[in-house]
């Protein structure tokens, strides 16, 4: 699966460095906005790793709060357009996550991954790594999927099964199968209990500026979550 990701990602390397930070409304104006408001304007002297960076614009904005900020992607193609982006500002690597990571303990005040997880079967092992990277009281802040948003895709219909997905994405450089897995929310609420102390909760509905540029999406996501976003805290007295 993870290669299967990479080449994917490759493909998409150069529509997510071209055209989705201005063109997809579901990331600038819906799930980005979400996601910065649980970080505080000012990260200066705080150090953070963009676990999943794709073409780096999580590096770009954590790096203008005052971050320093390590990056990371398991498609070379987007850790290239990342470099690319912010220069020698960040550290960026090519790193997959379901591995061990080349980090030291206790390194991180924040780790932060965008719609990244669900490429991944088991967070066990990676919330783990996540947890020892981090430093006590560090904070994790994920978006997935919304899991009453993807069971729609489930040949099954069976909303409590773990199971492979392969989506259809229609792009300016013609359509594209993403695979990835989808879990219901007892799942991945108890994943990352196992690890982290959960702090909050966010199911994100569009920013007013949605509105103009996609009307008909506004009104669905006013309604019905695409995307969900958890906050943790790796907890001062390590889990066993």
């Amino acid at each position: 699966m993870n290669e299967r990701v990479r080449k994917t990602y490759d493909q998409l390397a150069r529509l997510y460095e071209h055209h989705v930070d201005t063109a997809n409304t579901y990331n600038t104006d819906y799930e980005r906005p979400a996601m910065m408001a649980q970080l505080p304007d000012d990260l200066c002297g705080k150090h953070v790793l963009d676990a999943g960076c794709a073409a780096g614009w999580y590096t770009e904005q954590l790096l203008n709060r005052g971050a320093a900020v390590t990056a990371a992607d398991l498609s070379p193609q987007m850790a290239a357009a990342a470099r690319r982006r912010n220069g020698g500002r960040a550290e960026v690597h090519e790193l997959d996550l379901s591995g061990p990571m080349p980090f030291d303990d206790s390194s991180f005040d924040y780790v932060i991954s965008s719609l990244v997880l669900h490429y991944i079967s088991d967070w066990k092992p990676v919330f783990r790594e996540f947890s020892r990277v981090l430093k006590p009281g560090g904070t994790l802040l994920f978006s997935v999927h919304h899991p009453s948003m993807d069971v729609r895709l489930s040949k099954s219909g069976d909303y409590f099964s773990e199971e492979l997905i392969v989506d259809e994405w229609k792009t300016a450089y013609g359509p594209v199968s993403v695979p990835f897995y989808r879990r219901p929310m007892q799942t991945i609420l108890n994943d990352t209990l196992a690890v982290f102390t959960l702090t909050g909760i966010i199911e994100p509905q569009p920013a007013e500026s949605f509105r103009a540029k996609n009307p008909e999406g506004y009104v669905k996501l006013m309604t019905r979550p695409h995307f969900l976003i958890v906050k943790g805290m790796r907890p001062y007295e390590q889990h066993t």
